[in-house]
């Protein structure tokens, strides 16, 4: 009774290392493909090479455009944002890239794109549904980034997007204002942070002029 166990322990043996095989040769070609597909529509978005691009885009049910690099993280939003390139960051987010998918450093295109300065990129992001107060692994949002890079532009860019400049980061527990008002060489930004909204509700009775309506006699 043994032997015949034996035996059909080994016969069984045999036949999965023949079927084995065969499986991974079906499977591998498949992964190999869009492994291939996503190398190629990241390279043709960094050589901007539309044409190329688009082909990718254009296959019925495609979810390409939301590719990351299997090194760095980096999505296609990543790639244009990093050399400020506003025709390819509008045509990527009219295709549906989502624009909240961070590297595998935590950084979103909105960060990304604060980081450097690119204003214009900023604006393109937010108008296009991107989370503005989206945290880094620090927790840090955009807005704190701007403020400590004493960017004036980006800081007003943000807050005129929906930033809150009161919600702390996770690793010293303060805020935009905060770190505005610690910062010595910061006034200027404290004052932006400070006044946010004020100057258009001033603006608002002198918009509602009633001065050359008469009244009842």
């Amino acid at each position: 009774m043994g032997h015949i166990l034996l035996k059909k322990a080994f016969f069984t043996a045999v036949a999965v290392g023949l079927m084995l095989p065969a499986a991974v040769g079906v499977v591998a070609p498949a992964a190999m493909a869009q492994f291939s597909d996503s190398y190629n529509f990241l390279k043709a978005v960094k050589d901007r090479k539309g044409e190329e691009a688009e082909k990718f885009l254009s296959e019925p049910g495609s979810v390409i455009i939301n590719t990351r690099d299997i090194t760095s993280g980096e999505t296609a939003l990543h790639i244009v944002v990093q050399r400020r390139d506003s025709t390819w960051l509008g045509y990527l987010l009219q295709k549906g890239a989502n624009p909240n998918l961070a590297d595998k450093k935590g950084t979103t295109p909105l960060m990304l794109a604060t980081q450097l300065g690119y204003v214009d990129g900023i604006d393109w992001l937010t108008r296009k549904n991107a989370e503005v107060d989206q945290t880094n692994r620090a927790g840090e949002t955009a807005l704190i980034l701007a403020v400590q890079l004493r960017n004036a532009d980006a800081v007003r860019a943000l807050l005129k997007a929906g930033a809150n400049p009161d919600k702390t980061d996770s690793r010293a527990g303060y805020s935009a204002r905060d770190y505005a008002k610690q910062d010595g060489r910061a006034s200027a930004i404290a004052a932006i942070i400070e006044n946010h909204g004020k100057a258009d509700a001033a603006k608002k009775p002198a918009e509602l002029d009633f001065s050359g309506i008469e009244g009842p006699k």
